[in-house]
């Protein structure tokens, strides 16, 4: 008679096992989930960067075109509501009357003229992710003027429309905080990592450098460097200047981390081991040392980007950074500086709310990153 086999009943390990088993990225993970604040910043910050990818998709009108008849035109609502009925969404057109006192216009929502709000609509040409020539854009309005009398952020004081050009200050304001960040970390772990692993005279010519950089008030240093920048430079070589010198600073917190951390590890069996195994400093700091404390410079950097992004927008505010044409929230900035303008339009200042939530977002998400990868904090 043949046996017969019985299945063995598998146990699914327990909460507490799956913890003594995980790997250190997948507890970090864990616990970051759990910190609900971070977790919506990042979720701001992924808005912001599908913003960055394609801003031009986004875009309404050719954020470089002017239209001065439509000089300070305030934003428009889009209405869902007919009455207390839902509808399609729809914006109102608006009346321009020069007001006879101070001569300045004034627009009035005009409720005859009705548009229909339309998705997925053709306008002015663009490359798609650099590359991809096509003419749709996200959103418009079923009108046959040109341009679209639609303008939801409204506009400045030459008529240009200030939606799509904060959707593409968001790609150069943005970008410039990971470019920035991708040179302090080289900086700060090269640096720090010689400083901290080699020590000596290594040590000491590194750390009185750091002491020098961090002892010079930094607005002033770059408002130096910034102004050695010629202005006869293209825009892309104006960005990447200003992104050096942005950075300039801002690797020397970093880099004293580092160097601590590698004072603490650098006579650890690990490391001892791999001395004696006979593998390259190179090789000991990239492989063994550096990925002991990973989860520390993520959290770091990810609060350096806000520090990089405030930098960049006061030097553009100031009119020193990066200028037209190339569009930035600091370079939309400068337009507001005049305070009959602010008073006028304030809807101009919303580049400053677009600063505001990114830097709080960077903020939260870096503190979230911090606690998750600490290992001896109680969330």
């Amino acid at each position: 008679m043949a046996g017969t086999s019985q299945a063995i009943p598998v146990r699914l390990p327990s909460e507490e096992e799956r913890i003594y088993i995980a790997s250190q990225w997948k507890l970090v993970w864990w616990r970051f989930v759990r910190h609900r604040i971070a977790m919506a910043s990042g979720l701001v910050l992924l808005m912001f960067y599908v913003v960055a990818a394609m801003p031009e998709f986004l875009a309404i009108h050719d954020p470089t075109a002017d239209f001065a008849k439509r000089a300070y035109v305030p934003p428009q609502p889009i209405h869902f509501f007919d009455g207390f009925v839902p509808t399609k969404p729809y914006v109102y057109g608006m009346t321009g009357s020069r007001n006879p006192v101070t001569l300045a216009m004034e627009y009035v929502p005009d409720e005859s003229a009705r548009f229909n709000l339309q998705f997925f609509t053709s306008g002015f040409e663009y490359k798609l992710f650099g590359f991809i020539p096509t003419d749709l854009h996200f959103m418009g309005i079923d009108s046959d003027e040109d341009p679209m009398p639609f303008y939801p952020f409204g506009t400045d004081r030459m008529g240009r429309d200030m939606f799509s050009r904060l959707a593409i200050a968001t790609r150069i304001s943005m970008s410039i905080g990971l470019v920035g960040v991708a040179l302090n970390i080289f900086l700060g772990v090269l640096l720090g990592g010689i400083s901290g692993y080699r020590g000596g005279l290594a040590d000491l010519l590194i750390q009185r450098l750091i002491e020098f950089l961090r002892a010079m008030p930094p607005i002033p240093l770059w408002l130096a460097l910034a102004a050695a920048v010629p202005s006869t430079w293209s825009q892309i070589r104006l960005f990447f200047a200003i992104t050096i010198i942005i950075s300039l600073i801002q690797w020397t917190r970093l880099a004293r981390e580092v160097r601590g951390r590698f004072l603490a590890m650098r006579e650890e069996d690990f490391v001892v081991a791999a001395k004696l195994y006979g593998s390259s400093e190179i090789r000991i700091i990239f492989r063994h040392m550096l990925p002991s404390f990973m989860s520390h410079i993520i959290a770091a950097t990810t609060l350096a980007i806000p520090g990089i992004i405030i930098a960049e927008t006061a030097l553009s505010f100031l009119g020193i950074g990066l200028r037209q044409p190339t569009i930035s929230w600091g370079v939309l900035l400068f337009e507001a500086q005049k305070l009959q303008a602010v008073a006028n339009a304030p809807w101009l200042l919303m580049p400053g709310l677009f600063v505001l939530v990114a830097v709080l977002a960077f903020n939260f998400l870096g503190d979230g990153l911090r606690d998750a990868a600490d290992p001896y904090s109680k969330r």
